[in-house]
């Protein structure tokens, strides 16, 4: 029997057969260049991430172990001691308790407010473009323009709000010099601060509503109330889901208001919990304790949206 030599395949066949030098697909070859492609554009973003956001992060859960020297540099290693000592301080309890009410204040009173300021703006009368600029303006004001307005607008003696109440017979309210109405106060000027966007991007979602629809509805007997419960609010969903995220988030987040309008006072009543973090890493010099309220707030922040991801998101209702 004659012998015969083996046959040896192309080295294109090889790679075809085998999957290339590594063991892959020709399809998992153009998913991993489509993922560098990737990275390679979503770069700038991350390195911003990294050094503004991450970066901070990762020295604030370092700082948030140590007892530091009177100018903050780390010196003896804490452990959780901080965050023990924060869950036996009454006044960081208070101070949580606080930014609680407040985001109930005024996430849904800015979401109702808006829903009202986008249907009236998404009418179809002559000049509605001359209302939709007027409650937009507030987009061009800044956190602390609006907060110097309304100190005025609250000043006990001289400010225009009490004295409209005293033309009404109604007594002057001590807005910003009362523990009782202090968080109110603040909560209006950033109600005030956030209607404008708000109402912005919820009109932009109702003129994303089919007419069709609502044409439909009308010949099926549909009253006013009927095509918003049915059509507006299912469809406007998305957009809520949306504004409830941000809202949440910029509540647990104000600073600035309470800031120039009230300093955390009075009696601690707005020292919501940024502003105590901002106390008592600036004032009171326990950058370790602050950097462990600062910690105890990112993870607020993250289970409540990790809530709304996981629950709230079940009844939005995506086209």
């Amino acid at each position: 029997m004659a012998y015969q030599a083996p046959s040896i395949p192309a080295p294109g066949r090889i790679s075809r057969a085998s999957g290339g030098p590594f063991g892959l697909s020709g399809a998992q070859r153009r998913e991993i260049k489509r993922f560098v492609e990737a990275l390679a554009y979503l770069s700038p973003a991350l390195i911003i991430f990294a050094a503004f956001v991450f970066i901070p992060l990762a020295k604030s859960i370092r700082l948030s172990t140590f007892f530091t020297n009177p100018i903050g540099v780390p010196t003896v290693f804490a452990g959780l001691e901080n965050y023990q000592r924060l869950i036996e301080t009454p006044a960081f309890a208070y101070s949580l308790q606080r930014s609680v009410l407040f985001v109930l204040i005024t996430v849904p009173t800015t979401l109702v407010f808006s829903m009202i300021l986008a249907l009236l703006g998404n009418l179809r009368l002559r000049r509605i473009d001359i209302f939709r600029m007027v409650f937009s303006c507030t987009i061009a004001v800044s956190g602390a323009t609006a907060a110097v307005m309304f100190k005025y607008l609250f000043h006990p003696a001289l400010g225009p709000l009490n004295y409209m109440l005293s033309l009404v017979g109604i007594p002057a309210v001590p807005w910003l010099i009362s523990d009782q109405t202090a968080l109110f106060a603040v909560a209006i000027a950033t109600v005030w601060l956030q209607l404008g966007m708000n109402t912005v991007i919820m009109l932009a979602g109702m003129q994303g509503i089919s007419d069709e629809l609502y044409e439909s509805a009308m010949i099926d007997g549909a009253n006013a109330w009927h095509k918003f419960r049915s059509i507006t609010i299912p469809l406007l969903s998305p957009t809520l889901f949306f504004l409830l995220i941000i809202d949440v988030l910029a509540a647990f987040q104000t600073f600035t208001q309470v800031n120039v309008m009230t300093h955390g006072g009075p009696m601690d009543s707005t020292n919501v919990l940024v502003f105590s973090i901002y106390r008592e890493f600036y004032f009171n010099g326990q950058y370790g304790l602050a950097a462990a309220q600062a910690v105890v707030l990112f993870i607020i922040i993250l289970l409540i949206t990790i809530f709304q991801f996981g629950v709230v998101e079940r009844k939005v209702h995506y086209t």
